[in-house]
């Protein structure tokens, strides 16, 4: 499982980065804490972060859930998609908003991905009796 663990370390680790660029961006763009408006640029690094947030709780519990029924390979090949996913979506988000659908797509696509996964392992484990 260290490859499922190092997805998400890198998802966790990639949220920090957006966190930080955020601190960035309310500095640069004079947005006082507790303002999360305010300057269009500042406010599209906020909507990165607090999207990335989101989509993060469901993200983990099916990433670890699927890696507990499936091969941990595929598994984190699938989150290192939505770990890329999240990274095309933040560049696509800061340069033009409307540009974000593939990005979103790439990010949502493995948590569905993920959840279904886990959820059918979880199915088959009871229906073999082996839960």
């Amino acid at each position: 499982m260290p490859l499922v663990d190092i997805v998400a370390l890198l998802a966790l680790l990639e949220f920090f980065v957006f966190a930080g660029l955020v601190g960035r961006a309310r500095g640069k763009y004079g947005v006082n804490a507790p303002s999360v408006t305010g300057h269009e640029m500042f406010e599209r690094a906020y909507r990165v972060q607090m999207n990335t947030l989101e989509l993060l709780m469901l993200f983990l519990p099916s990433l670890y859930i699927a890696a507990g029924y499936w091969p941990a390979g595929y598994v984190a090949a699938c989150g290192a998609v939505y770990v890329v996913g999240r990274i095309v979506y933040q560049q696509a988000y800061m340069s033009d908003p409307a540009r974000r659908g593939p990005g979103f797509l790439l990010s949502i696509g493995p948590c569905l991905i993920l959840l279904i996964a886990g959820l059918v392992g979880a199915a088959l484990a009871v229906s073999r009796g082996t839960a």
